[in-house]
């Protein structure tokens, strides 16, 4: 199918206004856009010739050149990435906790009560090795990575389809800082346990699982957006003219 300049105008306009480009500015690009390109058709050249197939990155590009890209921080679109990258680790971590405490789903301790005529009744406990304990450090130490690499690339996705300019300085910051913040996240889940155990003892559990992977979310999320708010600058705009190629 055959490019026209009409459709290259539309498609560049709905990049515009996805973007978030003032009305004003959009149409000033869309009539030197057509203008450009009409007379392009003159000389005998196509609208592929002249701006490529791609009408969103083209767009993208001349609003990044203008310096008509919004400044905005993105931290709640940050924030969520970043959650939804955590997710998934942070939920494994407290599967993982399950089955390497005490008492946890991989625990085979039992106990036997024997009753006697003459006595009150005999306990009896057998304690075995718990396989649970050793996968649970075992996979804690994988959840860490995982998180590490999953909210990266979260964060890194949102902001890329947002075509932030940031991107480079926010990932290196964020390179840094997530091995810090992904250990907070952690030290805040093993303090709520320990809260769980001494003031809900008899409901330890619910209280870690009901409350453990949403602290140690949050805590990824609100790292993201602090490292995305100290290393997002203002935009410098300048005013360039679109040029087609050839041009």
């Amino acid at each position: 199918m055959t490019l026209t300049v009409e459709d290259a105008i539309h498609q560049a306009t709905e990049t515009w206004n996805r973007l978030g480009i003032e009305q004003d500015a959009a149409d000033e690009m869309a009539e030197e856009l057509a203008a450009d390109l009409t007379a392009a058709a003159l000389d005998g050249r196509s609208v592929t010739d002249c701006i490529g197939g791609d009408i969103d990155a083209m767009a993208t590009s001349w609003a990044v050149e203008r310096g008509l890209l919004p400044t905005r921080p993105h931290l709640k679109e940050t924030a969520t990435a970043a959650a939804k990258g955590a997710a998934i680790p942070a939920v494994a971590a407290i599967i993982l906790w399950l089955a390497g405490t005490q008492g946890g789903f991989l625990d085979r301790d039992s106990e036997v009560m024997t009753t006697q005529l003459n006595g009150p009744p005999v306990w009896e406990v057998h304690h075995y090795p718990n396989p649970g304990t050793p996968l649970m450090w075992v996979g804690w130490g994988v959840c860490l990575v995982a998180a590490f690499f999953l909210t990266r690339r979260a964060v890194a996705a949102t902001l890329r389809r947002r075509h932030d300019l940031a991107l480079d300085e926010t990932m290196r910051a964020m390179t840094k800082a997530l091995p810090l913040i992904l250990v907070a996240a952690a030290l805040l889940g093993t303090a709520i346990n320990f809260l769980g155990l001494y003031a809900f003892e008899y409901f330890q559990g619910i209280v870690t699982v009901a409350i453990g992977p949403v602290a140690m979310v949050g805590a990824v999320a609100a790292g993201a957006a602090w490292v995305r708010d100290r290393t997002c600058p203002p935009l410098n705009g300048s005013r360039v003219k679109y040029r087609t190629p050839g041009a």
